[in-house]
């Protein structure tokens, strides 16, 4: 969740940007920088590893002049945090610099096929392709606005991205490809601001437009240009935000709750930030701080958690025993230590916890702590209880969640349960150089498959909607799963049951015929999440026993997948990833149905009723 700041005007752009930087650090705190054109219009940067008050430090010893630049703040994604990774990013020859938020899948032929044309890299991230493939097509002619489009064609993955050049002093570009985080422009007297989020411009103007995906724009201390990628012109007219900070901090949307789901493609992309070394085939978690003696010398892994993390915490038994081949057991954190639990040296304890705080999940940690276990954190909140109590800490980098129930902070937490799975599975040898790439290339295509699911058409907000008419009238819900994605119909049965107040529940879908199956009939929808896996039929069987009871069934099912078409009452496609990853897909959908049913009968959607964010008593 990189934030960026722009600006083009009569100020000074280097005070506006950084102050609208400090209102954007906790969208990333490793590193940060500013770029602007001096009076000859020649780039002026100045970068700095570390928190804002290191940059800070750098602009009093060194100011920066001119009336146009761009800042931003970073996670890293690929390559260390450093002042040569850090953003912003100049070309080669000096002429084009760029900031960057998401992740460039395909940035490795990119950066061989412009190292064969001479460009030199200096850093090791994905972003430095950038800069000097827009340069090297502003040599060739282009504008700047047609350069981006132009190498924005060439990119693979989610990105949102601000350029600017010596060539068109006063002119930023930016745009969005898929949805790496959002783009706000905001218009002044004779000036104009970009960001990342509207926190950063909002001491300076009321008037905004948001960017959508594949839109481009082009600004001016006069205006803003809108064209699509194709180069088609767009109208877009701008919005008066209220001076409310809660309104503003929704972003447009009508609740936290909707905008922290909309924004899971970037929580995706910052929970993968820096722990998938695409070049050396390698994950890397240093925080977690277990070295390869202490994992080969595991016997057991326990997972704990509430709620929410509990379901991830079941997740990450199937992923750890497939891919690290260490016996894993996942187990509710309320219950672990009112037995005798057999935990040892040889033990690796999980503590899911997105607050930190979670009194239960404390309390177990300790239990483990005091039989010797390792503890490791997969936690929300840097410098929570929970962190401070652990060995080591995985960080779900999702940024902040207001609303109650938990939405990016859990498909975060199955990431990097998939990370931890892969980092242990290498440390152990357990796991081939092949699989070893095609997952990690698996996982950096989530947040551009997570921003399909996230289509914020009016056709898939339609879609939805609908459903909401159909099934917002029924008392009780059931949802199917099975295998690794048992505990996703937990999570989806829960998300319903606590924002909307109808009874769901979660099945492992061969469990429905020992008991679950009396309950259905025609006023009994069931949620069955069925992709194309090794146990579609036997999903596919579940489907046909409901149905043959006049059941409603609504589907979460691969793209492709048409024979379900025919079986289901309702579809819902996710696109194809792999079977391991599928959990982090099907959530989405599952969230969705969740909030619009909420919303449909009225429900308190980001405070439901007796329900708080941490449980922090027993």
């Amino acid at each position: 969740m990189c934030g960026i700041v722009g600006y083009t005007g009569e100020q000074e752009a280097m005070p506006i940007i950084f102050e609208g930087l400090k209102r954007l650090e906790y969208r990333g705190y490793d590193s940060a920088g500013i770029a602007t054109l001096d009076q000859r219009d020649r780039i002026e940067l100045r970068r700095s590893v570390g928190k804002l008050y290191n940059l800070e430090q750098i602009l009093k010893k060194s100011p920066m002049t001119g009336h146009v630049g761009i800042g931003h703040t970073r996670w890293a994604t690929h390559g260390k945090p450093s002042d040569v990774n850090a953003h912003p990013h100049v070309s080669m020859h000096g002429e084009v610099v760029v900031i960057h938020n998401g992740i460039i899948e395909n940035f490795l032929p990119l950066r061989q096929e412009l190292e064969d044309k001479g460009y030199r890299f200096v850093s090791e991230t994905d972003t430095e392709v950038l800069p000097h493939m827009i340069e090297d097509y502003t040599r060739q002619g282009m504008t700047l606005t047609e350069a981006v489009r132009a190498t924005l064609h060439r990119i693979k993955g989610a990105a949102a991205i601000a350029t600017m050049s010596i060539h068109e002093p006063g002119t930023l570009v930016a745009a969005r490809i898929a949805n790496a985080g959002g783009v706000v422009v905001g218009y002044g007297d004779g000036e104009m601001f970009l960001a990342s989020d509207i926190p950063a411009i909002l001491q300076h103007t009321r008037s905004v437009v948001y960017l959508n995906p594949a839109e481009v724009v082009t600004i001016t201390q006069h205006g803003a240009i809108y064209t699509d990628l194709a180069g088609n012109p767009l109208t877009k007219h701008p919005t008066t935000v209220a001076w409310d900070p809660v309104s503003a901090a929704k972003g447009g949307y009508k609740h936290f709750m909707e905008k922290e789901i909309y924004e899971q493609p970037v929580a995706l992309t910052d929970t993968i930030r820096g722990r998938v070394d695409l070049p050396n085939n390698r994950v890397l978690l240093e925080s977690a701080n277990l070295d390869a003696e202490t994992v080969r010398g595991l016997s057991r892994v326990i997972s704990v958690g509430m709620g929410t993390s509990r379901h991830a915490a079941m997740v990450a038994k199937y992923l750890i025993e497939e891919l690290a081949g260490i016996p894993t057991e996942s187990e509710v954190a309320s219950e672990f230590r009112y037995r005798n639990p057999y935990v040892g040296p040889n033990t690796l304890f999980l503590a899911y916890t997105q607050s930190g705080e979670t009194v239960d999940v404390l309390e177990a940690m300790a239990e483990a702590k005091r039989k010797g276990a390792r503890i490791v954190g997969i936690i929300n909140v840097v410098g929570s209880e929970a962190s401070r109590q652990s060995d080591g800490v995985v960080y779900l980098q999702s940024g902040p969640e207001i609303a109650v129930a938990s939405t990016k902070t859990f498909v975060c937490s199955l990431v990097d349960s998939a990370l931890l799975a892969l980092y242990l599975g290498q440390q152990r040898g357990t796991i081939s150089e092949e699989r070893m790439r095609q997952l990690l290339n698996a996982i950096n295509a989530l947040p551009t498959l997570a921003s399909q699911v996230l289509d914020d058409s009016p056709a898939n907000r339609a879609m939805y909607e609908a459903l909401a008419r159909k099934y917002a009238g029924a008392s009780n819900f059931l949802h199917l799963g099975r295998g690794i994605e048992y505990p996703i119909a937990l999570e989806g049965a829960l998300k319903l049951k606590e924002i909307s107040y109808i009874h769901a529940e979660g099945f492992a879908a061969g469990e429905m015929k020992h008991g679950a199956i009396a309950l259905i009939d025609a006023n009994l929808p069931s949620v069955v999440i069925a992709p194309m896996d090794s146990i579609h039929a036997k999903m596919i069987s579940s489907i046909e026993q409901i149905r043959a009871r006049d059941g409603k069934v609504i589907a979460i099912a691969t793209e492709g997948d048409e024979e379900i078409r025919d079986k289901a009452d309702d579809v819902i496609y996710i696109p194809a990833t792999d079977p391991l990853l599928v959990p982090v897909l099907a959530t989405l959908p599952l969230q969705l149905l969740a909030y619009h049913i909420a919303v449909r009968r009225g429900a308190d959607v980001d405070q439901p009723r007796n329900l708080a964010k941490s449980v922090t008593v027993e």
